[in-house]
């Protein structure tokens, strides 16, 4: 188990934009979305749901928000991107590579700490909390905290909290949020920072502490057609994410919905 996350610490920083998803085969007659990897329950059911009104379902490929945004700039053929924060969708949009009067803020989420739901781990997440010795001798799950959003978030978080430099060492960085997630559900790390949607998803982990609003920047879900969009039901997607199904499906995963609603 050592040996798995001393490697999983040091890969997360080599991987970057190598770690991708098989997306540059989807190109098709359908939709192709690229989506944050934090958002895989809420749009799979959103896409089922959206079926009918789109006239066909898409093909969707999650990873981190950092390595789709490089694909659509290595020329990845994806229709819509729906980033977990607005840094990765302003990288696309400076480039001119999304159409901007499309780019909309979608939804909002929190980061909490999670435990294997056996623990008997408990914390109040506030100024100085010992982190550290809630970790002991294990290691403190987190996405790539220098690219994927969800690792930006929670970095962030330590570092407003003062307990980023008694943690930095402890940390095991995976390539996305959901990998960090996987980590803990399947006990080889006793604590990590996720969103509060991905330990909703898993019944192998439990919330113990959520972190305050104010210890980072809003999270906050962009999505916007891209520049090189090839199906002409992107518009049609778009839109139904926005709708009030999608609303009710979205609430469900434990999102803030925060676009109004779309009128049909």
């Amino acid at each position: 188990m050592a040996s798995r996350l001393s490697f999983l610490a040091g890969f997360a920083g080599l991987c970057g934009a190598l770690c991708l998803a098989p997306a540059a085969s989807l190109a098709g007659d359908t939709v192709t979305v690229f989506a944050a990897a934090s958002l895989k329950n809420a749009l799979d059911a959103v896409n089922a749901a959206c079926e009918a009104d789109v006239g066909e379902k898409a093909t969707i490929s999650y990873a981190a928000s950092s390595a789709l945004a490089k694909q659509i700039e290595n020329g990845a053929p994806a229709d819509i991107f729906i980033s977990a924060d607005l840094d990765w969708m302003a990288y696309l949009s400076e480039k001119n590579l999304t159409q901007k009067d499309t780019e909309v803020k979608l939804l909002g989420n929190s980061i909490v700490l999670v435990a294997p739901a056996e623990s008997a781990a408990s914390v109040e997440i506030k100024d100085g909390f010992d982190l550290a010795g809630l970790i002991g001798d294990g290691r403190l799950a987190m996405a790539n905290v220098d690219a994927v959003p969800a690792g930006k978030y929670g970095k962030a978080a330590l570092e407003k909290l003062g307990v980023w430099a008694s943690v930095e060492g402890k940390v095991a960085q995976a390539e996305n949020v959901r990998a960090a997630l996987a980590l803990v559900s399947t006990g080889e790390a006793p604590l990590g920072i996720v969103y509060k949607t991905d330990a909703a998803a898993d019944r192998k982990v439990k919330i113990i502490g959520t972190f305050p609003e104010g210890s980072h920047k809003p999270i906050v879900y962009p999505a916007a057609i891209t520049s090189e969009a090839k199906d002409d039901d992107a518009g049609a997607f778009l839109k139904c994410m926005q709708s009030a199904k999608a609303k009710a499906l979205f609430e469900e995963q434990g999102f803030t919905v925060l676009s109004p609603v779309a009128s049909n």
